[in-house]
């Protein structure tokens, strides 16, 4: 794993949460794309090297809808990029992580992405990505 991609964040509202977060970083949101397969609309934030990705449901049956009704809005994901996203979800199987998807899919801002689930990285969901 090369670094921290972005730090995901479920929210009721990227709009509302979008003007929140440009305040704290002092800076706008740079990108908004929905991923009509997750159910989700992300909003993209960078301050120096860190980003910040807000996620608001699109349709009541998505992983951010049942975040939010279960947790409420805060962090649902922590990403980190990868440079084979193959080889790496290879290498975390046989270290005994679960993961939750048997291919990598087209995540937003141009990814494929892997889940690792939260019950084998101390309750913390886990994003692989890789750049497309």
């Amino acid at each position: 794993m090369n670094k921290i991609e972005h730090i995901g964040i479920a929210v009721n509202s990227i709009e509302v949460a979008g003007d929140v977060y440009a305040k704290l970083l002092n800076t706008g949101v740079y990108k908004i794309e929905e991923v009509i397969s997750e159910g989700v609309k992300t909003a993209f934030l960078q301050s120096g090297p860190n980003k910040i990705e807000l996620l608001e449901t699109t349709n009541a049956d998505s992983p951010i809808a049942k975040f939010i009704a279960k947790k409420g809005e805060g962090i649902h994901h922590i990403a980190f990029d990868v440079t084979d996203i193959k080889a790496e979800m290879e290498r975390l199987k046989a270290e005994g992580f679960i993961l939750l998807n048997d291919e990598p899919k087209r995540g937003a801002d141009n990814k494929l992405v892997c889940f690792v689930h939260p019950k084998s990285a101390n309750g913390v969901l886990v994003e692989l990505c890789q750049s497309i």
